[in-house]
């Protein structure tokens, strides 16, 4: 391969997937047992298989990196965790983080919601936080578990891996964190996310909060509007009450 072919490649790589196989996706230590264990097992291969086929088609596939939350974000560490739904399926957006888009890029509706309502709530300045832009790798570094219930999606095609398999790793890592014996916040925010509150032991000492999705759709209608539902001041409070 001459040098323009490999850093062609390397180019297209950064913002899609280009491979399916797992051992090109770091996780951090702490996780690697929940991620080997799925890929071992029957639906984790099903799920490989598929990805591997559809990228053999031509599809293209987002984000490059599936498994980037958990390699930010090592389980011990982890003190809140928002669950989204799938990746963002435009061009240049998911960046392997929950409602996190790669610096530069204009924000998505749900991310300015998100921002929206910080603002409402903690007083946080917007759209000047977090720098830079849109991306919240300083998040994941701090103890934020940005995680979808699906971790890849084609492009311009919203949940088109929904119930391919990665379900099943998003359950065992929701139930992962929540065995631990530290109090975590879980932001569940619309119904593919609060499917994973039977995961989350009553007696544990979490925080589990739920509402609508951020999306515009479902921002601001019943029967829990993401607008105004005070998610991140409960998960301030929360926090300090633990000595986070």
């Amino acid at each position: 391969m001459n040098p323009s072919s490999q850093n062609s490649s390397q180019d297209l790589c950064s913002t899609q997937l280009c491979s399916a196989d797992p051992t090109q996706w770091p996780v951090a230590e702490g996780w690697q047992s929940v991620v080997d264990g799925f890929f071992a097992e029957k639906t984790g291969q099903q799920l490989l298989g598929f990805l591997q086929q559809r990228l053999a088609d031509g599809a293209v596939v987002f984000p490059p990196k599936p498994l980037r939350a958990l390699e930010l974000t090592p389980p011990e560490e982890v003190r809140v965790v928002i669950l989204g739904q799938d990746p963002y399926h435009g061009r240049g957006q998911a960046e392997g983080l929950s409602f996190s888009v790669a610096p530069g890029v204009r924000l998505p509706p749900s991310l300015q919601n998100i921002f929206k309502e910080m603002q409402r709530d903690l007083g946080t300045p917007f759209p000047s936080f977090p720098q830079p832009g849109g991306s919240l790798v300083s998040w994941a570094q701090h103890g934020v578990l940005l995680l979808n219930t699906c971790l890849t999606v084609e492009e311009g095609q919203a949940a088109s891996h929904a119930k391919r398999g990665w379900e099943a790793l998003t359950d065992a890592i929701i139930r992962h964190v929540a065995e631990q014996g530290r109090p975590t916040v879980f932001m569940l925010w619309g119904s593919h996310a609060q499917s994973k509150r039977a995961f989350i032991p009553q007696d544990r000492g979490h925080l589990v909060l739920m509402s609508n999705h951020p999306s515009p759709l479902s921002a601001l209608r019943p029967p829990v509007p993401f607008i105004g539902n005070g998610h991140f001041g409960k998960a301030r409070e929360f926090r300090l009450r633990h000595g986070y």
